[in-house]
């Protein structure tokens, strides 16, 4: 949404990042009072940068912008607590975070193993395309072989991303639907859709039919219990759930089908969530369990609203934009260029919730 209509504000965020690295040595995963706090133990904010390089937002020291962000993705020498990424020399290693038994995270691996692994193998894919644009062509192929790091964690037999140990093991007694095993604030059910980066690759791993059905399952269940982990106030409710919205580990999920050949089921279930999920009376809210963070389900909403959306987050070397169901009859965007993107979805209702064919500027 920043890139959309907020450069200004994507390049304030940039010039702070870069500051915090100049100041500190790496990009923080939590900040509070300039000094690096516990986050969430990853950090994305190399790829944020990327998604502002890739959108044209180029008013920093793109040299430092993409030290930094190489640095991040790469290098554990030294790392402080607080920048996240403890296991980075791990997933460089292996080409995946190998799970601990123990509940930590160092040089050797993580409790948390496959989460990690399928984060920075997304955030790997946006450091690659930032290194293709600056011609650094070692960098774009070493990184895009980093992005492909979900690949090694892929159970083939369960067709789901499972943890696995440093010897090449997968876990036993593994339960698809366990939180905290292998997996930060959520499963292997929700984590195993988030490959962003290549959807193909992933419809591809599971079966274009399967995949299909099984994510089109998903959201059918999910729809009973408000898209989360049912309809009580607890914003780790959905830990456990299929899909689990309010803490959103996989909010590109829905925009899945664009890709598998049922752009009609994004169009459905992204509808439904905006209509279902959401709500403004007091016990609703933003959510049954929501846990807002930064923005995050709220901007969603805007751009799911607005019926476009990248699950690459801009990232990509020429990014697109992915079509969903515009919930408004006529929408006027004041983009960044002070030019308007104006939406208009014709013959719009509750019920007429799918696009029969769509044009850009007269053209199909």
């Amino acid at each position: 949404m920043w890139a959309l209509s907020y450069p200004q504000h994507y390049t304030n965020y940039v010039q702070t990042e870069l500051a915090i690295y100049k100041e500190r040595g790496w990009f923080g995963d939590g900040i509070a009072n300039s000094n690096f706090v516990s986050g969430v133990g990853t950090n994305m904010v190399g790829l944020a940068i990327a998604g502002a390089y890739q959108s044209g937002i180029r008013d920093y020291d793109v040299a430092l912008a993409y030290k930094a962000i190489r640095a991040n993705e790469l290098d554990g020498k030294d790392r402080k607590e607080g920048s996240g990424k403890m296991d980075v020399e791990a997933f460089v290693k292996h080409g995946y975070s190998p799970f601990l038994d123990a509940d930590k995270t160092n040089e050797t691996g993580s409790h948390f193993s496959a989460s990690h692994t399928m984060e920075y193998s997304f955030s790997t894919f946006a450091a690659a395309q930032m290194a293709k644009s600056l011609g650094k062509t070692d960098d774009y192929q070493s990184f895009m072989k980093y992005s492909n790091g979900w690949q090694q964690l892929f159970d083939k037999e369960q067709k789901l991303i499972r943890p696995k140990y440093a010897d090449g093991t997968f876990i036993d007694k593994f339960d698809p639907t366990e939180p905290w095993r292998g997996f930060q604030e959520g499963n292997a059910i929700q984590y195993t859709f988030f490959v962003p980066q290549n959807p193909k690759g992933l419809i591809d791993a599971i079966g274009k039919d399967q995949f299909n059905k099984r994510l089109d399952d998903i959201f059918t269940t999910s729809q009973k219990n408000g898209f989360g982990g049912g309809k009580t106030i607890d914003a780790f409710a959905g830990i456990k759930s299929l899909y689990n919205h309010g803490n959103q580990p996989n909010l590109q999920a829905s925009w899945m089908f664009n890709f598998s050949g049922k752009p009609w089921l994004t169009q459905k279930w992204t509808r439904a969530i905006c209509d279902e999920f959401y709500g403004v009376e007091p016990i609703h809210g933003y959510g049954y369990g929501q846990d807002e963070d930064q923005g995050q389900l709220g901007s969603w909403y805007v751009m799911a609203a607005l019926g476009i959306f990248d699950v690459k987050g801009f990232t990509d070397l020429r990014p697109i934009v992915e079509l969903g169901s515009p919930m408004f009859n006529k929408a006027i965007i004041t983009l960044g260029n002070k030019k308007q993107l104006v939406i208009e979805a014709k013959n719009n209702s509750k019920e007429n919730v799918y696009i029969q064919r769509a044009t850009f500027n007269g053209k199909p």
